[in-house]
């Protein structure tokens, strides 16, 4: 069993480091009056810093009306808000565009982050 568990552990560790020195955050793009970013700031924000998502990539917010900060590359346009951008260097890795609600959030997310080898599921799979 502890075999297991440290085979687990290293695979894991060098899964994470490819982006281990990265820098990783997740762009949240809203405006002013935007009834979804308030609800998202509801029921996401106060728990997001504390989330392994949240450590993994902080929330970094900019207004879509504002000139798009130099250090960051989108794929696309940004259109909707909310929008929430996977960034890796300042690169787009992925992207949620609205927020449907908590549970919808948190899956997306969390599965964008697998996909990006930034998290390892819960069950090491």
């Amino acid at each position: 069993m502890r075999i297991r568990a440290f085979l687990f552990a290293f695979v894991a560790l060098i899964t994470l480091s490819g982006h281990a020195m990265a820098d990783v955050s997740l762009i949240m793009v809203e405006e002013k009056g935007c009834v979804w970013c308030a609800r998202w700031n509801e029921e996401i924000a106060p728990i997001y810093p504390k989330t392994q998502a949240g450590k993994t990539a902080p929330l970094r917010r900019i207004d879509i009306k504002a000139e798009t900060p130099s250090d960051l590359s989108f794929k696309r346009s940004l259109r909707f808000t909310p929008t929430f951008v996977l960034m890796v260097d300042g690169k787009e890795i992925s992207r949620i565009e609205g927020y449907p609600g908590e549970d919808f959030f948190w899956g997306v997310l969390e599965k964008m982050m697998f996909d990006a080898k930034l998290m390892v599921p819960p069950n090491g799979s």
